[in-house]
């Protein structure tokens, strides 16, 4: 049986098929941190420098060490006993190269900024733009990949009748969301109407969309991969309410989406 936290999740909800195939043989597991440790090892994760990926009790951290500096220099990734560590690791399963790239990213940035304040004198608390963007990708990042350039705009616009109600048949056709934020899948474990993320535009080809799940996620995390060697920006995300996508919440009317509180009109420019 699974661990008592783990039994609060319904493998049914739409947004965590993409990972249902890494969690079921976890799940099945007498000793679920062990399974994924096998698993990680059969898929050959490694960190940026090669070491393999393990799945390694919090303790482990050494006091003063940053998290994400831990991971880049030995694979170790602190697991706790808690939903929102276990969905961190099957993301790990599901987009390995994408984590990897994003780990890199994140501790080339600490390692920079102490470099800096060794050089320069100066204090080093702050955890800098690029190390912020890319926290705000792994904890709430949702992955859009579309063909139609026109229906990004408009959702970036805010026009979300035309982009989820009016536009629905384009999902699944030209339009995907797939979930990657591992606190994003927390929150939505007791799903509430304003639960948002922030959403990293792929554009795809037409093809993309005829393509299987496992050939879909190579895909993904190959391209973003690639996205992300250029870096990334806070400003670089555009926001959806994650329950207004089409399918995953039921009532999805034009009431619905006219919820000003949650489906927020775009700002006026100043």
């Amino acid at each position: 049986m699974a661990a008592p936290f783990l039994q609060q999740i319904d493998w049914e909800r739409p947004w965590l098929s993409l990972l249902r195939p890494s969690a079921q043989p976890i799940l099945a597991a007498p000793d679920w941190r062990a399974a994924l440790n096998d698993a990680a090892h059969a898929a050959g994760l490694c960190n940026q420098r090669g070491l393999p990926i393990r799945f390694v009790p919090q303790a482990d951290l050494p006091a003063g060490v940053a998290y994400e500096e831990f991971i880049g220099a030995t694979g170790g990734v602190p697991t706790r006993d808690n939903l929102h560590d276990f969905f961190n690791a099957l993301v790990w399963l599901t987009f390995p190269t994408i984590k990897k790239q994003l780990n890199a990213l994140q501790a080339a940035e600490i390692t920079s900024r102490a470099a800096r304040v060794i050089t320069e004198d100066k204090p080093g608390g702050a955890r800098g733009k690029l190390r912020d963007a890319a926290t705000i990708f792994d904890e709430n990042a949702a992955l859009l990949v579309c063909s139609d350039p026109q229906w990004v705009d408009a959702l970036r616009a805010h026009r979300w009748q035309e982009t989820l109600l009016e536009q629905r048949p384009a999902f699944g056709n030209s339009v995907e969301i797939f979930l990657f934020g591992h606190a994003l899948m927390e929150k939505l474990v007791a799903p509430y109407k304003a639960i948002t993320a922030h959403t990293w535009v792929v554009p795809a080809d037409a093809g993309f969309f005829s393509l299987s799940r496992p050939q879909q996620c190579a895909w993904i995390d190959d391209t973003i991969t690639r996205q992300l060697q250029d870096g990334l920006r806070t400003g670089d995300f555009t926001p959806l309410p994650v329950l207004g996508v089409p399918g995953w919440c039921a009532g999805q009317d034009a009431d619905f989406y006219a919820d000003r509180q949650v489906f927020r009109p775009p700002r006026r420019a100043a």
